[in-house]
């Protein structure tokens, strides 16, 4: 912990709260792998949930520094396995059948993470070479041990610094907690995977492994083999004749696209679950952690962006206060320079001469200064913006990010708002209006009988115009109803 929060240069206060809050895992924790590097090893002893947070920390050497980002990135794929026959044993619980009556080969492990463990293997049925993806043994049950042990954290952060509470760290947990939960049933991680390969069918340069349902359970999933070079590792990338700095534009306008687009994001983008086929796509794996966002959180997050991209730090203030970001009593003024000193340092500059550690210290100090509470809904889509940020970033160390964003967030502010943007959101609307049809004579009778009533009731209160509007509601009803035909 000591080392993670001097490549943070944390304040002293937090090393003490840190120092005070972390003794019980110390005391409660195994020593470790002695082999590995010290943070390294206290991060896989200490279980798989604080694993998730070393993954990320080695996406961002701009942040922890080179050597530390190299340790951490151990975490991704490359922790100890457990045996092939505990594997196989797995497979068969699951799928009620022996696993070698079900695969010709199986290999011993090709990747181990905090959740999981990969295995290259063909189908005997079919001959076709798959990874077969296994839960590890007792994961469910060390990460609840996880999970209760930060709620404890998150009780004693609150108590100990009331100020804290704008963070909102017991629902920031609470919602980690489903994250985690959605991520121990391969069930639901097959699903996202199919999801997800319908949504980017036609995205040039990128594709997802197919999932065969057959040979898939809650513990246990095969996909199609995707063999590539590992995108964390640049000397073979380099070998292999790849454009780094164009693949470090794609990696990050992909995301954007699946974010702002789709609305259904690729959550865990670190180096580990990304690879580079021969012919350069992306291959995407590992869709356990899936992002969601609706339509009007999209269109907030796009004119953000968009915002910046331009410059129009008003405009960038006044979609925050309107999304309910920021109180309303703040003064918007006051928080469009504050958002133009986070802005302009960065602007145009390539990514080697911007100290990623000190902004985000600046945007916490923002944060507190106007009082902006944590955003649950938003957690997964600023988390993945900072990896994705970060592996963009080690593909290409000059890379702008604002110039990488600018076509694809373009693209989706031309698309979402405007005369377009309001046609469609006017097709949407009287389509949920239009599956009340057959119930509106009757809710008009409700509404004149109950109208009737309280004109006999209250005959002075009741306003000349009410029965009228009833039945131009019903008129309306059906206005909109040609409408939508007409647009159709």
């Amino acid at each position: 912990m000591r080392v993670v929060l001097d490549a943070f240069d944390a304040p002293r206060p937090l090393r003490i709260a840190a120092r005070v809050i972390g003794w019980p895992f110390k005391v409660l924790g195994h020593e470790g792998d002695p082999l590995m590097p010290p943070v390294t090893r206290a991060l896989s002893a200490l279980g798989p949930a604080y694993i998730k947070f070393g993954q990320i920390l080695s996406t961002r050497p701009d942040v922890v520094g080179e050597d530390l980002a190299a340790q951490l990135r151990v975490l991704q794929d490359k922790l100890p396995p457990f045996p092939a026959e505990e594997a196989k044993a797995a497979i068969e619980r699951e799928l009620e059948r022996p696993a070698d009556s079900l695969f010709s080969e199986f290999s011993e492990p090709v990747a181990a993470a905090s959740i999981a463990q990969v295995h290259k293997a063909r189908v005997a049925e079919t001959g076709e070479t798959v990874a077969v993806k296994v839960l590890r043994p007792g994961v469910e049950r060390a990460f609840r041990k996880d999970i209760d042990a930060f709620y404890l954290a998150a009780r004693s952060i609150e108590f100990l610094s009331p100020s804290s509470r704008r963070l909102r760290p017991m629902d920031v947990i609470r919602h980690f907690e489903g994250v985690v939960m959605g991520e121990l049933d391969l069930r639901l991680e097959a699903a996202s995977a199919s999801q997800y390969a319908s949504n980017t069918a036609q995205d040039a340069g990128f594709r997802i492994p197919e999932v065969h349902w057959f040979l898939s359970g809650k513990r246990v999933m095969a996909l199609d083999w995707a063999e590539g070079v590992p995108m964390g590792d640049n000397a073979e990338l380099d070998a292999a004749g790849v454009d780094r700095a164009e693949l470090s534009e794609r990696v990050l306008q992909l995301f954007l696209k699946h974010a702002l687009r789709d609305g259904f994001f690729h959550a865990d983008m670190h180096q580990g679950n990304l690879k580079v086929a021969a012919d350069g796509d992306i291959i995407a794996i590992d869709f356990g952690i899936m992002g969601h966002i609706d339509e009007y959180t999209r269109r907030v997050y796009a004119e953000i962006l968009y915002g910046f991209i331009r410059r129009d730090y008003q405009r960038v203030a006044e979609v925050h206060f309107e999304a309910g970001y920021v109180p309303p009593d703040r003064d918007k003024d006051e928080f469009a320079r504050a958002l133009r000193a986070v802005g302009e340092p960065i602007f145009g500059m390539d990514a080697t001469r911007i100290s990623m550690a000190r902004l985000l210290a600046y945007l916490f100090e923002v944060t507190e200064r106007f009082g902006m509470e944590t955003r649950t809904e938003l957690i997964l889509l600023q988390r993945t913006m900072v990896v994705v940020e970060g592996v963009a970033r080690s593909l290409n160390p000059r890379m702008n990010i604002w110039r990488g964003a600018q076509p694809v967030v373009e693209d989706y502010i031309k698309q979402s708002i405007g005369p377009r943007a309001v046609v469609h959101d006017l097709r949407e609307t009287v389509k949920v209006l239009a599956r009340f049809g057959p119930r509106l004579p009757g809710i008009v009778e409700d509404l004149l009988i109950a109208q009737s009533q309280m004109t006999e009731r209250e005959p002075r209160r009741v306003w000349p115009g009410a029965l009228l509007w009833s039945g131009l509601g019903a008129a309306a009803g059906a206005a909109i109803m040609a409408l939508v035909v007409g647009l159709g």
